[in-house]
């Protein structure tokens, strides 16, 4: 952890727990090769397979579907391509690691920034090839949850399969991939509070076939070459089962939140709080001051010791108008939008030195007199 006064940006990355920091060096010290047959690899390899029973408890899963990969990125990768449909349809507000996996077709999204179930039936009625359907489970800059039930039902009624990208969700909400009807889906350990490099895609059926991205070895049941990352999925196990241990962090981070937004919306009448009028994740506010850029609310909360962000933190550390507000019909609000994301460590004084901060902003400029509005 850094001295940063408030870190507000779990969307991004949250800060790892203690037991996954412990369990990943634990781990380090195990010398065996996982896929090696002496005693040193069965331990090694005792500790992947525990990991990969916790990872699949904590979505209710078959752990023969659980396939470490090196992240997020790379599980969507690996179902988008190794579903191998030819048609490949995703909603306009997908992670980039979605967006750019494959060529396909783009699917709208209503104002609230739900997906455009109408849109969504005429794209797969449109043409007799099954399609693959990518839709995330919640957004990782708005944290508009998505209808999958409603997608998964029309996506059957045209023989389309289904992956959900669960990143963000995964922690922050109950998920049950059996619930969800979902074929795959994809997690992150990092999002958990469990170590970067490292995450997992998950198959409703574990004896289904699917493509490998990357050929090699075999490992991970010949779905995901290469030697397993022991330390990082180590660390994984341990933040999944953190995870399970947490009760009520659901209404923990809500209330946090609801308490940020209602006090910024004082500070600044004119604050838009992007995705309140849909379901949404209990730990994130997308915040926009209708004419105040991101960029000058993130550098001055960032002087102030506050970290948050401007929406996906994949680009290379770029500011850049969101995609996803320009899909809700958020023009004007995409330069403006700021995202603040609380977690797991997240305590009322980090609202109170985000408030202090941002209300500061808002005065100096003068920016506290526009009409508000909830979006």
């Amino acid at each position: 952890m850094t001295s940063l006064a408030a870190y507000l940006d779990y969307n991004a990355t949250a800060p790892v727990r203690a037991c996954a920091s412990e369990a990943a060096l634990r781990a380090m010290g195990v010398p065996g090769n996982p896929s090696s047959v002496h005693a040193f690899g069965r331990a090694a390899r005792g500790l992947v397979e525990e990991a990969r029973e916790t990872v699949a408890a904590l979505l209710e899963a078959d752990p023969r579907g659980v396939i470490f990969t090196s992240g997020g990125t790379e599980a969507n990768a690996l179902a988008i391509t190794g579903w191998n449909r030819r048609r490949f349809l995703a909603s306009a507000i997908e992670h980039p690691s979605v967006l750019k996996a494959r060529p396909g077709e783009t699917v709208g999204v209503l104002r609230s920034g739900v997906i455009d179930l109408a849109a969504l039936e005429r794209a797969l009625a449109a043409d007799s090839e099954p399609a693959l359907v990518a839709v995330m489970l919640a957004n990782n800059e708005t944290g508009v949850v998505q209808p999958i039930a409603e997608v998964v039902r029309l996506a059957r009624a045209h023989g389309a399969l289904v992956h959900c990208d669960a990143v963000q969700a995964v922690g922050k909400t109950s998920v049950d991939i059996g619930a969800l009807g979902v074929d795959s889906l994809a997690l992150s350990a990092h999002k958990l509070g469990g170590p970067t490099g490292v995450g997992a895609l998950l198959l409703a059926d574990p004896d289904a076939e699917l493509r490998p991205l990357l050929a090699g070895g075999g490992q991970e049941g010949r779905r995901r070459s290469g030697t397993e990352n022991l330390p990082g999925i180590a660390g994984f196990g341990a933040a999944a089962q953190a995870v399970m241990a947490e009760t009520d962090e659901a209404g923990r981070l809500a209330r946090l939140r609801d308490r940020l937004e209602k006090a910024a919306g004082e500070q600044a009448p004119g604050l838009v709080v992007i995705g309140a009028g849909a379901p949404r994740l209990p730990n994130t506010a997308c915040l926009a001051v209708r004419g105040v850029s991101a960029q000058t609310l993130l550098m001055g909360l960032d002087l102030a010791g506050v970290a948050v962000s401007t929406g996906s933190a994949c680009s290379s550390g770029k500011v850049a108008p969101s995609h996803v507000l320009t899909a809700m019909g958020e023009d004007d609000l995409a330069g403006s939008a700021i995202r603040v994301s609380l977690g797991w460590a997240s305590e009322e004084q980090d609202v109170d030195c985000f408030l202090e901060a941002f209300g500061s902003m808002i005065q100096r400029l003068g920016a506290g007199d526009r009409q508000a509005r909830v979006a």
